[in-house]
């Protein structure tokens, strides 16, 4: 491998949540009477946290958040948690082929209890051990800053210059490619649409992957 490295988003490039979460919220909005389309909803929202997230939901719709926004998610969470979610295809096979020695990281905008659940249930938890880094939790300034890269970079130890980075969200594209890293957008999840690869190029990753396959033979 030509690099030191890699670091992972998690939601949509190992984990198939990001359709089913914006499903939800396009439902959710929907049904308040703010209707917004799953393709919509990951236009607007995908790869945003925290308060930036609910911040971009408050624009869409031009009010408040509704009151019962945050328990409506929370059993949605609470269901994809206790069920599991499916892997990206390939992924499984592709972070177990990799050799033991290299250092690898996952740099998230979900909650590190969300990701290391997640990974139990795809049964990688151990590829990772505790360089689980959230953009909630680990930094000041989540995506699209490059501060979670960086960190976790120092992390595990190499020059984020020598590392690679696979994203597929636009905002997190943003902070990956801000940090100096080589960066892959992946377009292999069920979210990514036909002009998703394009989106990510004009930000200005460095190459486009729609399988792990891709991903392994960009790595080489």
């Amino acid at each position: 491998m030509r690099f030191d490295g890699l670091i992972f988003d998690f939601d949509g490039v190992l984990l198939e949540s990001e359709y089913a979460g914006n499903r939800q919220i396009a439902e959710y909005l929907t049904s308040r009477g703010h209707p917004t389309t799953p393709e919509e909803s990951m236009a607007q929202f995908m790869g945003l946290a925290g308060h930036d997230f609910l911040a971009a939901i408050e624009r869409w719709i031009g009010r408040a958040i509704p009151d019962d926004f945050h328990a409506e998610r929370e059993v949605e969470n609470q269901r994809a948690l206790s069920e599991g979610l499916d892997a990206v295809a390939g992924a499984v096979a592709f972070v177990r082929s990799l050799p033991p020695s290299l250092p690898r990281a996952i740099a998230s905008s979900s909650s590190t209890a969300w990701i290391e659940r997640h990974l139990d249930h795809l049964g990688i938890r151990d590829a990772f051990g505790d360089k689980i880094f959230s953009g909630r939790e680990h930094v000041e300034r989540g995506k699209p800053a490059p501060d979670l890269y960086l960190h976790a970079a120092q992390a595990i130890g190499i020059d984020i210059a020598r590392a690679a980075i696979i994203e597929d969200s636009p905002v997190g594209a943003t902070g990956a490619v801000a940090s100096g890293a080589y960066v892959i957008g992946f377009v292999g999840g069920s979210h990514c649409g036909p002009d998703h690869a394009e989106r990510l190029r004009t930000i200005g990753v460095h190459d486009i992957a729609a399988t792990f396959d891709e991903v392994a033979a960009l790595l080489e």
